[in-house]
């Protein structure tokens, strides 16, 4: 059971959706509400790039060719998206001082989040639960954290 304290945020986000909510209950009764939504369009890496991979001489002196791995456009925007919303984080932690944190991100996405997050923000952060909620309602996350 994760103890979320009266007003604090709780971050459920991936690489396509994150949800700011505040506790308006105590730590034994949450009670979340929206605080902000964001929500990005992400179509898959076949939609968004056509390159074919790119080719790389070996060496000076010999005509064998190896392939470049092709971009992964749809990974890019996550990790863009991902860099966005650590950034509102920053703004909301900063407007007021007393906010604590607690992240709910699947792995990746909260190892993205650790290095996108500014000190400030991570002063604040209480818990991190490497979980994808953000497809569950508020009420199901309410009922996932509470244990």
């Amino acid at each position: 059971m994760i103890r979320i304290p009266h007003r604090a945020i709780v971050f459920v986000g991936d690489g396509r959706k994150a949800l700011f909510l505040r506790n308006e209950g105590d730590q034994k009764s949450p009670n979340l509400k929206t605080e902000a939504l964001f929500e990005h369009e992400n179509p898959p890496t076949h939609s968004q790039g056509s390159d074919r991979p790119g080719r790389v001489s070996k060496a000076s002196h010999s005509s064998h060719k190896s392939a470049v791995e092709t971009t992964d456009w749809h990974e890019l925007e996550e990790s863009r998206f991902v860099r966005q919303v650590a950034a509102a984080a920053e703004r909301l932690i900063r407007s007021e001082q007393s906010t604590q944190l607690l992240v709910v991100a699947p792995p990746r996405t909260l190892a993205e989040l650790r290095s996108a997050f500014h000190e400030d923000v991570k002063r604040r952060i209480i818990g991190e639960l490497d979980k994808d909620l953000t497809k569950h309602p508020v009420n199901e996350i309410e009922k996932h954290l509470q244990g």
